[in-house]
């Protein structure tokens, strides 16, 4: 897992050859009219789904994971809690190959993302997202999918 802020992304583009796209992008839509959906920007091989919502109490949430992309989320506006766990660390439950969605169990840390932050899951990366920090409020977030394997 990687924390940073969009300004300091061209140091995580050596990492994936398409990590230099998704960043891009993120830098050069104009968010302020984005809708909240999904956009394709490489087909299948990379997209970004816009979301908003109310944050939740952690009690609510669930550990995920995914085997064919990595996560480069992005918050626009809004202040959310998220966990992280190795997946070493957790109990998995039954893969969804379609979703591409791993279940996970156990226990994480947490972080807190404010607006311009955005953190990377690689594949061993669990995470938890769209949690309360203290008061529930609205996020919008852009999760960039970044395909890593070929169906």
């Amino acid at each position: 897992m990687i924390i940073d802020q969009l300004k300091n992304s061209s140091l995580y583009y050596g990492m994936n050859e398409k990590f230099a796209a998704a960043f891009n992008y993120l830098k050069h839509v104009d968010l302020s009219n984005i809708n909240p959906e999904k956009h394709e920007i490489d087909g299948s091989n990379m997209y970004a789904l816009v979301q908003r919502y109310m944050t939740k109490p952690r009690e609510n949430g669930f550990w995920e994971a995914h085997r064919r992309y990595i996560d480069i989320q992005y918050v626009l506006k809004g202040v959310e809690l998220i966990g992280y766990a190795n997946l070493d660390n957790l109990k998995a439950g039954e893969y969804d190959e379609a979703k591409d969605f791993l279940p996970l169990q156990g226990d994480g840390d947490f972080i807190i993302m404010r607006a311009g932050t955005f953190v990377i899951f690689m594949p061993q990366d669990a995470h938890m997202p769209c949690l309360t920090v203290t008061t529930p409020q609205t996020v919008e977030k852009i999760v960039l999918k970044v395909c890593i394997t070929s169906k």
